[in-house]
């Protein structure tokens, strides 16, 4: 079990601590629903130095993205960055995530931490084009500095105007007394906010720093826990329940990710079903009455009949109702469509609806 920089912290802190990809983590502080109160109006800390690093380096490196990813890298100017995935041969997915153009020549991909090593093997059996590739997982740290407030609660730490850097935007330069740090405008809970890469030797100031110039705001430290019911509530897939290796961008919605003005790993046949559709669709859904999916739950129609699956589910902290996301054949995945959650061999009354869930 891998710590991150940070854990010692945590566990001083009272956190919740429970493995999750193969680290130490904290999954809860005080509770699930103060927490996720706390990024949606004010601002919260997560710990996400889990998560993976690789950079890539060489007049070829946008040519190996560009092979391996789903999205147009192309368009990318220096400073921006880039939701993803790598799609594998057989029509599933290996990963989503983020792709950041540091400079010509020179991009930071970040993956989830279940995957770093199999991301790691993917692209490396994939580059035959002399690309410099550099794994720095374990050598950084990663935080999320979320909610309505953040930009406000750290402007005191840096000499850039946060406020300027545009949604999936981020530039290199300090913050909280630490020189060429990440500050990027990016997250996963629809709240607004940065993330910050930096090294392990500098996160412990950073995270003390950090909680002093917040004080005045309500910063506090936020667990995984809540980081799912804030992700969940946008409709943001989460790898290993929404999209894995047996299903296609097309299939979760992610065909706005997926650009067939390039050539990618397997992109012809994904260009054929966008053209000629696909047989299921992940779809957001609200419990109708008082229930909680969760995952693997059966999805059945009006007489019972199995048309689904439920990839993730929860009682959503800001709606306070019943939420989910699924896979269910297409004829019952238009807006306003009546399904059932089948939930203890009670089959419960659910609605597809439009995401995200949540609207501020």
């Amino acid at each position: 079990m891998k710590n991150t920089a940070l854990t010692h912290i945590h566990e001083n802190l009272g956190a919740k601590m429970l493995p999750f990809a193969g680290y130490n983590m904290p999954i809860s502080y005080e509770g699930i629903n103060i927490e996720h109160e706390t990024v949606r109006t004010a601002v919260g800390v997560f710990d996400v130095s889990h998560m993976g690093e690789f950079l890539l380096s060489g007049p070829n490196a946008l040519a190996l993205i560009q092979k391996v990813t789903s999205n147009d890298a192309a368009i990318l100017t220096d400073g921006r960055a880039q939701y993803s995935c790598l799609p594998n041969t057989a029509g599933g997915i290996v990963d989503d995530l983020l792709v950041y153009k540091i400079k010509d020549e020179q991009y930071l991909l970040v993956v989830n931490a279940s995957n770093i090593e199999k991301d790691w093997e993917w692209i490396s059996s994939q580059n035959d084009l002399d690309v410099e590739m550099k794994n720095l997982s374990d050598d950084y740290s990663l935080l999320a500095i979320q909610g309505p407030k953040a930009v406000e609660a750290m402007q005191s730490l840096s000499s850039i105007d946060l406020a300027s850097i545009a949604y999936y935007h981020f530039v290199v330069g300090d913050f909280a007394g630490i020189e060429h740090v990440i500050i990027s405008a990016t997250g996963y809970t629809g709240a607004g906010g940065f993330e910050i890469y930096c090294k392990n030797s500098e996160v412990e100031t950073i995270w003390n720093n950090v909680f002093e110039a917040g004080a005045a705001f309500g910063i506090k430290p936020i667990g995984l826990a809540a980081r799912d019911t804030l992700r969940l509530e946008m409709g943001f897939c989460l790898y290993g329940n929404d999209i894995n290796d047996t299903t296609s961008p097309i299939e979760a919605g992610l065909g706005w990710i997926t650009k067939f003005n390039k050539e990618f790993t397997n992109s012809a046949n994904l260009k054929l079903q966008k053209e000629q559709g696909v047989s299921r669709k992940l779809i957001g859904f609200e419990m109708q009455e008082r229930a909680i999916p969760r995952h693997d739950y059966e999805i059945v129609d009006a007489n019972g009949s199995p048309i689904g699956i439920v990839t993730s589910g929860t009682m959503s902290p800001s709606l306070n109702k019943g939420i989910g996301l699924g896979y269910v054949t297409v004829e019952n995945s238009a807006v306003d469509s009546e399904i059932y959650i089948r939930i203890r061999k009670k089959d419960a009354l659910a609605k597809v609806v439009k995401l995200p869930f949540y609207k501020k």
